[in-house]
């Protein structure tokens, strides 16, 4: 599937296409297609579908994506976000358009009533997920059970939605349906783990230091019992200097904090895979990469830090 197949679904759309504004962002979100996009395909393949099966659910997707972007841009105060190019307004205004945009696309697709609001409630339940868990995120918890709560209602909706809908538009039963949504919510914290390791590395420091955001490796280095902890909790007032960064940083290694980070990843990753095995789908292979492909950057990551790699990331 290419961008062509999703953009031309897109642009079809008539309120899409009167909207310039709209086709613009489209058109520079999708420089290349994403995979997040794709997991809609993947889903629908898993359970014997066709890509083509999958295409509304891909559009849909997408769109709820660019939503979601839009808004959490703004609530992190992203200098990289739309808002600094076309002010909070507007970006909000959008950010309600490519959601309402998502149902759209369902709602113009050559599919039976019954599938019709099968994919819109998805759709529906991801979108008021979203909103709890970017609610939640802005309140700053502090202890790990707070974390995942986070994580649970923020980070994974979309990834168990995105094979949630695919499956749907592929013919799974309710019961595959609702298999694959829990795998791709052990995705989705792979992926917010993996955003977490990323962030709490970045530098300069990003939201996740400097706006106390919900990190879990910050969160372990500010709350576990280690030797550095005193210092760490210190530095994390002055984060913007480089080399109390470096120092933070390097306390997030010596902690424990980065390898308890690479634990929690692998252990989700090992237990979708079982799930997915479980299920002796017709063709589980996509979701299989899916899932590898997001854990091989651990291991590069891993690296990079001079760390040894356990033996679960040799993938």
């Amino acid at each position: 599937m290419t961008n062509d197949h999703i953009m031309g679904l897109l642009l079809a759309i008539p309120e899409i296409a009167a909207w310039p504004q709209m086709a613009t962002i489209l058109t520079r979100t999708a420089d290349k297609v994403r995979m997040d996009w794709l997991l809609p395909v993947l889903g629908c393949q898993a359970v014997g579908g066709g890509e083509d099966d999958a295409l509304p659910g891909v559009a849909a997707i997408a769109c709820t994506q660019i939503s979601i972007i839009l808004a959490d841009d703004l609530l992190d105060e992203d200098p990289r976000g739309e808002h600094q190019r076309i002010g909070v307004g507007q970006a909000a205004n959008l950010a309600l358009a490519f959601q309402a945009a998502a149902f759209r696309v369902i709602d113009l697709a050559p599919i039976s009533a019954p599938l019709r609001a099968a994919v819109q409630g998805s759709l529906a339940a991801l979108a008021l997920k979203t909103a709890y868990g970017q609610w939640l995120d802005v309140q700053n918890f502090q202890g790990e059970d707070d974390y995942w709560k986070v994580v649970e209602a923020k980070s994974t909706p979309f990834y168990g939605a995105a094979l949630q809908v695919g499956a749907q538009l592929g013919g799974a039963s309710p019961g595959v349906v609702t298999a694959l949504y829990a795998i791709g919510v052990q995705l989705g914290e792979i992926v917010q783990l993996f955003d977490d390791l990323e962030d709490a590395l970045q530098v300069p420091a990003g939201p996740d230091w400097t706006q106390g955001r919900n990190n879990l490796l910050i969160l372990y280095a500010r709350s576990a019992p280690h030797e550095g902890r005193a210092h760490f909790v210190d530095l994390l007032s002055r984060v913007a200097e480089p080399a109390s960064l470096r120092q933070a940083q390097q306390l997030l290694i010596d902690s424990g904090a980065v390898s308890y980070a690479m634990y929690q990843a692998v252990m989700r990753y090992q237990a979708a895979r079982q799930r997915l095995a479980d299920l002796h789908l017709p063709h589980p292979e996509p979701i299989q990469q899916a899932l590898t492909a997001q854990m091989a950057p651990l291991s590069t990551l891993l690296q990079q830090l001079g760390l040894e790699v356990p033996p679960e990331l040799m993938i």
